[in-house]
């Protein structure tokens, strides 16, 4: 237990340092609302769908929209392999400005420190862009890993009637000369109501490097997450799907 709260202790450090920037007057409060479905239909396989929306220049009106989803296959109990798929839309000053297609590939090895949970996410993406007003194409490859831990609160696992809270460091790297294209933080809590229905909030903190100049976003988060099993195995976490 003693482990699990320095490791809590030092992301709500990190995060803290990261709101204390967004003082900058250049930089502002964005929004970020999800919502996703979970289909486990075997203890092996799962089908998983996600909608979200942003504001990213300003914290309203909404500018940023995905739909995506994919199949996850369970290796075994600490090893998932995962394809998917979706589609993306940016919007500026309320025209749309980019539409992209994005294909990936991702492998997730998850690990117990007492109650903590800690999940390892590897993922390869191939995307395709669409620029509307000036209809130029263009491809590009990204890949990102993530580290995030969930900790429940008042339970020894996530399940029915349960608090938790949960963090994420995630780096985005490019095999061009931009090597690191993007950080993000993460650390909120949630509550998860049924085995079926869950909610959760946070701040992210996203930093964008580019040869043009950094810059920096802070997002509110909210999500509603719903989980379909039809084969539901007591001994397991909820996974908790977090900001992507």
């Amino acid at each position: 237990m003693f482990r699990n709260i320095i490791v809590f202790t030092f992301i709500l450090m990190i995060s803290g340092r990261a709101i204390a920037q967004s003082q900058n007057n250049e930089e502002h409060l964005s929004g970020f609302l999800m919502t996703s479905i979970t289909y486990k239909f075997s203890p092996k396989w799962m089908a998983y769908t996600e909608l979200q929306t942003r504001s990213i220049e300003h914290f309203s009106p909404l500018d940023y929209t995905e739909t995506k989803g994919g199949i996850g296959y369970n290796i075994n109990r600490g090893n998932q392999a995962f394809v998917g798929f979706g589609r993306y839309a940016t919007r500026r000053q309320q025209e749309l400005y980019q539409r992209e297609l994005r294909l990936w590939l991702q492998y997730t090895f998850t690990n117990n420190i007492g109650k903590l949970k800690l999940d390892h996410r590897g993922r390869a993406e191939q995307r395709f862009f669409h620029f509307p007003q000036t209809a130029d194409n263009k491809t590009d490859q990204r890949f990102r890993y993530r580290l995030s831990a969930t900790l429940p609160i008042n339970k020894k696992k996530v399940e029915a009637q349960t608090f938790f809270v949960n963090g994420f460091e995630e780096l985005f790297l490019g095999p061009k000369a931009d090597l690191v294209k993007r950080n993000r933080l993460f650390t909120g809590f949630g509550y998860q109501f049924t085995k079926a229905v869950g909610a959760s909030t946070g701040y992210m903190w996203q930093r964008e490097l580019a040869p043009s100049g950094n810059r920096n976003l802070h997002f509110m988060y909210l999500a509603l997450n719903f989980i379909l099993d039809r084969k539901s195995d007591n001994n397991r976490h909820i996974d908790i799907p977090v900001a992507d």
